[in-house]
């Protein structure tokens, strides 16, 4: 219920900046945190096109639980595939318009000034790297995405019960980037994209693709969506969408 508060509030100020017409028309985008600043440049893209978008930022998990509880969504991107499976099933979504629209990297971050190296490889000294009484920023790995690709990394490598008791998990993955940016964390997990848009910190190394299952942002339309949300996930794809999106370092998706 605080999660749906806190979606409903996030609308209404977003749209208290936009005028009548605006806010009475606009298209209502639920999207992960990782996506903030493409998703900005997407409307900003959109809005030159004569179309209105307004973005709602959170974790996956709570932006699904928001939906299926009823919060005004039209258009839903996922940063995993569990959490559209989870609104897929509760028969949230509109049928025939869900696909594969992303791609991304994890990464292994630290402070912008951090003299930390890293090289990840099985057993790696994860726990030894973050120091006495330091902890690992990460989304939460129980519900967040980002946090949950971490967990399996992590597990995969054979480090995973050496860090666990120590991580400082965050609402959101743009929550565990900030931990490290403002050097309350050592190291963190998160995109390669978010790692990208915060000059506080730098990438010690890059997670393999196959320590995890791939990080796939889905897309669909809400159930009762008006057609001008399916005009705005049909703009996803398009040409100028997907070289915005690369611009911020994702991987489009056919």
């Amino acid at each position: 219920m605080k999660s749906f508060t806190r979606a409903c509030l996030a609308l209404l100020a977003a749209l208290s900046f936009a005028s009548p017409a605006i806010a009475r028309d606009a298209t209502l985008v639920f999207a992960a945190a990782s996506l903030k600043d493409a998703i900005e440049a997407i409307n900003a893209a959109w809005a030159q096109r004569g179309g209105q978008a307004v973005a709602s930022l959170a974790s996956s998990s709570a932006l699904a639980r928001q939906i299926d509880n009823g919060a005004p969504a039209q258009v839903f991107v996922s940063a995993d595939l569990d959490w559209m499976d989870y609104l897929e099933k509760r028969g949230r979504l509109q049928p025939g318009t869900r696909r594969n629209l992303l791609a991304n990297r994890l990464v292994l971050i630290a402070p912008a000034d951090s003299t930390l190296k890293a090289t990840i490889a099985p057993g790696f000294a994860l726990a030894r790297m973050l120091g006495p009484d330091r902890r690992l920023a990460l989304g939460d790995p129980q519900h967040v995405p980002a946090g949950k690709y971490a967990k399996a990394a992590l597990v995969t490598l054979g480090v995973w019960d050496s860090v666990a008791p120590r991580v400082a998990a965050a609402e959101n993955v743009r929550a565990a980037l900030a931990l490290v940016a403002r050097g309350e964390a050592p190291l963190g997990i998160v995109y390669a994209t978010d790692a990208r848009a915060e000059p506080r910190v730098r990438i010690l190394a890059t997670f393999g693709e196959g320590l995890h299952p791939p990080i796939v942002y889905p897309v669909a339309l809400v159930r009762g969506a008006k057609p001008a949300a399916a005009a705005y996930v049909e703009f996803l794809s398009t040409a100028e969408a997907k070289s915005l999106l690369m611009r911020f370092g994702f991987t489009p998706l056919n």
